[in-house]
C-alpha cells in the first residue's frame, strides 16, 4: 500500500483561472501516479479576500475537470476540518510551541518601517536579519506606548537553505525572519500551511513556480516544529497577454469556459499540451492525463497563452 498523501488547496477569494486548474490536474496526476492519496483542503485564511460563497464553486470547477479526492473539503475525512478557518486551535498549538521553544519573536516594525530602512530598489522588503532585530529592539517601548500591536516572527538562525525540487533540481534561497501571525491578529500563510501538511501527513506538495522562494522557509518551521518536511515539485507557471495569471486579473476561469459550453476534456488536453506532457493538443480526460503525465516530459519555462493558442480551446 502506498503512503503517497498530495493535495491541492485552492483558496476561495474568486473562480479558478486556467493555471489554478493546471495546477490542480499536476497535483491529482501525480498522486493517481504514485497510487497515492489526494486531499483537497480550502485555504480560506484571509478573512478579507476569502468568499464563502466561492468555496462551493471552486469544488465544483475541479468536479467539473473530473478531478476527485479521497477525503477532504466537501466529503470529510479522518483529519477533519479541511477549512482553514476552523484550524485556528491547530496554529494557536503551534504558535504556543514556537514561543517555548524560543523559535518567534515579538516585532514592531511596520511595512512602512521596513521599506523606510530598505535600501533595495523600488522600495522592495529587505530580508529580515540583524539590523531589524536590533532596531525592533530599539523601538519597541515607543510602539507599546502607542498603543500598536505585534506581530510575531520566526527567527531564523540558518538564513542560507538547500533543498531538492522534484522539477527545478537542487535550490538554495537566503531567507530572513518571516511572519508566523501578522499584527492584525491574522494568521499568516507560511504556519498555516505548514501545521495542516504536517496534521494531515501530506508526503509530498505540488504548487507554482511562485512559491519556491515560501519553501525555504516553511522547511525550517518543520524543523522547528519537530516534523520532517515532505518532498516539494513546483510546476512553471501559465501566463496570459498581462503576465502571471491571476484571480484579482480576472483571468479566464473554468467557470466562464463552462458557460461557453467548452468540455472539460478539451480544457485538460490543452493544459497538459502547455505542459509539454503531449506534443499537440488533443481532448482527454482527467484519468486519460494520468497516462501522459511524467515529470521528465514537462518543460520547465512558463507558457504563455495567446489567441491563437485560444483558439484550439475554443473550438467545439
Amino acid at each position: 500500500m502506498s503512503c503517497y498523501r498530495g493535495r491541492y488547496a485552492p483558496s476561495p477569494t474568486g473562480n479558478l483561472h486556467l493555471g489554478n486548474a493546471r495546477t490542480a490536474l499536476v497535483a491529482f496526476w501525480r498522486a493517481k501516479k504514485q497510487n497515492g492519496q489526494f486531499i483537497m483542503r480550502v485555504e480560506d485564511l484571509d478573512s478579507a479576500r476569502s468568499k464563502p460563497e466561492k468555496i462551493a464553486t471552486n469544488l465544483e470547477e475541479l468536479a467539473y475537470l473530473g478531478i476527485n479526492w479521497s477525503e477532504g473539503a466537501s466529503i470529510g475525512g479522518p483529519y477533519k476540518p479541511y477549512l482553514q478557518s476552523k484550524r485556528f486551535a491547530f496554529y494557536q498549538a503551534a504558535l504556543d510551541s514556537l514561543k517555548k521553544n524560543n523559535h518567534i519573536f515579538e516585532c514592531y516594525l511596520s511595512r512602512k518601517d521596513l521599506r523606510e530602512i530598505s535600501s533595495a530598489p523600488h522600495g522592495q522588503m529587505p530580508i529580515y536579519g540583524n539590523i531589524e532585530r536590533e532596531l525592533n529592539k530599539n523601538i519597541k517601548a515607543q510602539k507599546i506606548a502607542k498603543g500598536k500591536a505585534p506581530s510575531w516572527r520566526f527567527l531564523q538562525k540558518t538564513p542560507k537553505l538547500q533543498f531538492h525540487d522534484a522539477i527545478y533540481g537542487e535550490q538554495e534561497f537566503t531567507i530572513g525572519d518571516f511572519i508566523v501571525k501578522r499584527a492584525d491578529n491574522e494568521w499568516a500563510y507560511q504556519l498555516a500551511v505548514v501545521v495542516d501538511d504536517i496534521a494531515m501527513g501530506i508526503s509530498e506538495i505540488v504548487r507554482g513556480f511562485d512559491l519556491l522562494e515560501s519553501t525555504a522557509a516553511q522547511i525550517t518551521l518543520y524543523k522547528a516544529l519537530g516534523a520532517k518536511a515532505p518532498s516539494f515539485m513546483h510546476i512553471p507557471l501559465l501566463y496570459d497577454e498581462s503576465g502571471r495569471m491571476a484571480k484579482r486579473k480576472g483571468s479566464l476561469t473554468i467557470t466562464e469556459l463552462k458557460k461557453q459550453a467548452v468540455k472539460a476534456e478539451r480544457i485538460i488536453g490543452f493544459l497538459a499540451y502547455s505542459l509539454g506532457l503531449i506534443e499537440e493538443p488533443e481532448e482527454m480526460s482527467a484519468l486519460e492525463g494520468v497516462g501522459v503525465f511524467e515529470l521528465d516530459r514537462i518543460r520547465l519555462e512558463p507558457y504563455q497563452i495567446t489567441p491563437s493558442n485560444l483558439h484550439w480551446l475554443s473550438q467545439s
